[in-house]
This record gives structure tokens, C-alpha cells and sequence, in this order.
């Protein structure tokens, strides 16, 4: 008799559910070191649960390799990102640095418990892993500006460098011209006086 069909949708029981993520997760990660051993291939997986946590495996490459590989391969879908969607994600972190601010301050009294503080801990990590990446982002941002000023100071300095050597050529032709023209004066000067004397 055949396995039964699981029915995608949310576990109810946290407690189902957590253990199918950790299982769920283990076996993600093991396809996906599979598939880079079979394939050669690099591969990279990023999971986030639902308390915040960050689980990442990377295969073949390093994990930073590979992001750095994607945000070349993708940079103009990753610049035209919909400014409503960055406007939740900041809206979604303020309300979260909000409720870290509630927790911190209800930790200064003595009644708190063990789960508040493993609750405030993942949420200092969620608000972590989100300034970091904003952080990223900015950082890549201001990386590939600069690559775009050093790319057109390049164009600038290769067309004034031609401009200048043109400058140059003419200044030389110019002078040379100057002295075939004064060689040609004193040479035309000098003729009727040597004729005078041949007769």
C-alpha cells in the first residue's frame, strides 16, 4: 500500500509543525548537497523560520560567492525592486524594533520569564539579519556607483588623453610648417644677392 498524500497547507499544532520545518529542512538541504555533488554544481539555500531564524547551507562555492554571482547575473531586476514592497519591508521592521523596545523595557522587571527572553533573543536576531542586509544593499549600492563614476572618468580621461595627443600633433605640424616656411624666406631672400654676384 502507497504513503498517503500530505495536504499542503499550515500545521495547526506548533509542535507538528516544528518538527515537520527541522525534518522538511534536513531534507531540503540534503537534495540540495546531493544535487552539487551529482551535478557539479554550486548551490545555495537560505531558510528562515518562523521565529526568525536563519538557517543557510552553500555547496560547491561559499555562500558569499555565490550571492555576489546572483547579484551580478540579476543587477537590473534587483534595481527596478518595487518601492512599495521596500516601503513594507521598513514599515514591517520599525513595528518590529518597536516591540524589542516593549520587551526590553518589560526585562527590567523581575517577573519575566524564560520564553520572553528566548522570544526577545529571536527577535533581536530577526532585527539583526534585517539591518544587515539593508546594510548589504546600501553597500552595494554605493559600490556599483562608484563603479559607474570610475567607468565614466575612464571615458573622460581616454578622450581628453586623445585630445591632448591631437593637440600635439598639431602643435608639431604647426611648428614644422613655420620653420619649412621661414627656410623657404631665407632661402628666397638669399637667391638675388648670389645671382648679383654669379654676374
Amino acid at each position: 500500500m502507497g504513503r498517503k498524500k500530505v495536504e499542503i497547507k499550515r500545521i495547526e499544532n506548533k509542535s507538528s509543525r516544528q518538527v515537520t520545518f527541522c525534518k522538511r529542512r534536513n531534507g531540503l538541504m540534503k537534495k540540495a548537497r546531493q544535487l552539487s555533488i551529482l551535478c557539479e554544481s554550486s548551490v545555495a539555500i537560505l531558510v528562515v523560520s518562523s521565529t526568525g531564524k536563519l538557517y543557510s547551507f552553500s555547496s560547491g562555492d561559499s555562500m558569499a560567492k555565490i550571492l555576489r554571482r546572483y547579484e551580478i547575473q540579476h543587477a537590473d531586476e534587483l534595481k527596478t525592486v518595487d518601492i512599495a514592497e521596500k516601503g513594507r519591508n521598513y514599515l514591517s521592521h520599525k513595528e518590529l524594533l518597536e516591540i524589542v523596545q516593549c520587551k526590553l523595557e518589560e526585562t527590567e522587571s523581575d517577573n519575566i520569564s524564560v520564553e520572553s527572553l528566548i522570544s526577545l533573543e529571536e527577535q533581536f536576531k530577526s532585527a539583526l539579519s534585517v539591518t544587515r542586509a539593508r546594510k548589504a544593499e546600501l553597500m552595494m549600492e554605493l559600490v556599483n556607483n562608484l563603479q559607474e563614476k570610475e567607468k565614466l572618468l575612464r571615458k573622460e580621461n581616454k578622450v581628453l588623453a586623445s585630445q591632448l595627443k591631437q593637440m600635439e600633433k598639431r602643435r608639431i605640424l604647426e611648428a614644422e610648417d613655420e620653420k619649412a616656411m621661414s627656410l623657404a624666406k631665407s632661402s628666397g631672400n638669399n637667391t638675388p644677392e648670389t645671382l648679383s654676384l654669379l654676374k
